[in-house]
């Protein structure tokens, strides 16, 4: 078996992993409580998915995903001097603001239907939409503008230093109050965790919770915080990993 892919599922349904064996994917639920016991091994690329005709395997070692099988989305890097290359740039869109705790502040957009859902993926733990606009092409320029002030990317290094943390409100609001905002948003992600978490790439332990791509794992008296994408590629067997991880300053 190989993981293949991750969900955030920040809409209906838990979080989960995607796994294939043999052709054939299928999810390993990453709801909170649940019990995980797998043991990493070799790493390579995870290879595609090729829907109704199931999954296609690849060996090379780049991982997760080698040339071959990665896809650039042109909108990456986008400031919105471009010619909408994408379908989905014709259709409505919001720039958002987003916290992360204590105190990182970020610019971004999203097709408007996808706001919320958006705004989970990244695990944000407080939002705001500023503007609405016709197409992607005006919100990235509207997004470069604003960049100017606050990044538009948080790297998930960041936001596992934010877990526990306390979300500075005072600066958000300071923030929040030079825009007009249409809608605000206040996540809750169930982690109740008093402390950072310790960062690791393993798969054995009790799901706490999931936050973004970040899956918060208890075990032996430790919480972990996990990469997710940091685990596709990974071939992974049955079993707990008995190998000696770090522990935090409660675990002794």
């Amino acid at each position: 078996m190989q993981i293949v892919g991750y969900e955030t599922a920040p809409g209906e349904g838990p979080a989960a992993l995607r796994v294939a064996d043999a052709g054939t994917i299928d999810h390993i639920t990453l709801a909170p409580t649940t019990e995980l016991a797998y043991s990493l091994a070799d790493r390579h690329c995870a290879g595609v998915d090729r829907g109704d005709d199931g999954h296609q395997p690849c060996q090379r070692p780049d991982a997760p995903y080698c040339d071959a099988h990665t896809s650039v989305w042109p909108c990456a890097r986008c400031t919105g001097q471009c010619n909408k290359p994408l379908d989905a740039c014709e259709e409505e869109h919001a720039v958002y603001l987003a916290a992360f705790a204590p105190d990182v502040f970020k610019v971004g957009v999203t097709r408007s239907w996808r706001l919320d859902t958006r705004l989970r993926e990244q695990g944000a733990d407080r939002a705001a939409h500023v503007h609405t606009v016709a197409d992607g092409r005006r919100a990235r320029r509207i997004e470069a503008g604003i960049a100017d002030r606050i990044t538009d990317r948080v790297r998930v290094p960041t936001k596992r230093r934010g877990l526990g943390a306390t979300l500075d409100r005072t600066a958000w609001r300071d923030l929040v109050s030079d825009f007009d905002p249409i809608d605000e948003f206040d996540f809750d992600y169930g982690l109740d965790v008093d402390s950072r978490p310790v960062a690791e790439t393993m798969l054995t332990g009790t799901v706490r919770a999931t936050k973004g791509r970040l899956l918060v794992l208890d075990r032996r008296e430790t919480t972990y915080g996990v990469d997710m994408r940091a685990l596709v590629g990974h071939e992974i067997t049955p079993g707990a990993d008995d190998r000696d991880r770090q522990a935090s300053l409660t675990a002794f």
